[in-house]
């Protein structure tokens, strides 16, 4: 018998428009926006129903809009087909996402997750403003020739494997100078495509570090529980029960490559 995951999508996945037909069928999906404006001093609903498309973009409130839109998914989900939610068994996010599976999961209250996401896309920003840095998406390479391509691009400049998506597609970030000789330098080495992501910088990478001392301190405020179901984390491909060992794995995860594509395949197994 199939067994129910829910995966909870990172920055760049918003769109203006996103929650509006949600929130305009169910009372409690709006309810949703009006907590989430109250957190965040600002209404968020306009933003992400509105635009415009610049501001949402960016990564102080796209976070937050993911975050807050996909448990408003969530939410409808719950009330017009509740035996699917009950059904989950485990949930993973991508990036972002993870926060919103760990609020789904009962690590952590709506409100606290708020405010850590709002932290952390504020002080990700910060960090990208400080070193500027990209990222770019390589198509049609494996892991070992993605970092032989970084090896050779690198050019003294960070340039590290950011996320590990699926087969294939693979994620690198690094300084602007050497996002652009990673891109140059692709298709010559074999990659069928070599994209620049539209972000502010390079997330999962060592240029967070001033990101990562932010969120630190901010997690260490927040009260967690035990997952009540596995949640996998980005940064091993494994779930977690422990409170500390969950808290210390977020800290580590804007510096850390995402293993989204084990995490997949650590769900399929299980």
């Amino acid at each position: 018998m199939s067994k129910i995951a829910f995966l909870f999508p990172g920055q760049g996945a918003q769109t203006v428009g996103m929650g509006r037909q949600l929130a305009e069928s169910l009372s409690s999906v709006r309810a949703i926006y009006d907590r989430a404006a109250g957190v965040l001093g600002y209404d968020l609903a306009k933003l992400c129903f509105e635009g415009p498309a610049e501001k949402l973009d960016s990564t102080v409130c796209s976070q937050p809009a993911l975050f807050v839109t996909s448990l408003a998914a969530l939410e409808w989900l719950r009330q017009e087909s509740p035996e699917v939610v009950l059904s989950c068994e485990a949930a993973a996010g991508l990036s972002l996402g993870e926060y919103t599976a760990m609020v789904f999961a009962g690590v952590m209250e709506f409100e606290d997750g708020l405010t850590l996401v709002q932290r952390r896309g504020a002080a990700m920003q910060q960090a990208a403003d400080a070193t500027p840095s990209g990222m770019v998406s390589i198509l049609g390479l494996e892991r070992v020739q993605v970092e032989d391509l970084c090896e050779k691009a690198r050019g003294g400049d960070i340039l590290e494997i950011a996320n590990l998506l699926c087969p294939g597609n693979i994620v690198v970030s690094g300084s602007n100078a050497a996002c652009e000789r990673v891109a140059e330098m692709a298709q010559p080495m074999g990659a069928m495509k070599a994209v620049p992501l539209a972000v502010a910088g390079a997330f999962h990478t060592r240029i967070m570090r001033p990101a990562d001392e932010q969120l630190a301190e901010a997690l260490a405020d927040v009260k967690m529980r035990k997952p009540r179901i596995p949640v996998v984390s980005n940064v091993d491909a494994r779930p977690h029960d422990d409170r500390e060992e969950i808290r210390q794995l977020l800290i580590k995860q804007v510096l850390e490559p995402v293993r989204w594509e084990d995490s997949m395949r650590y769900l399929l197994a299980e």
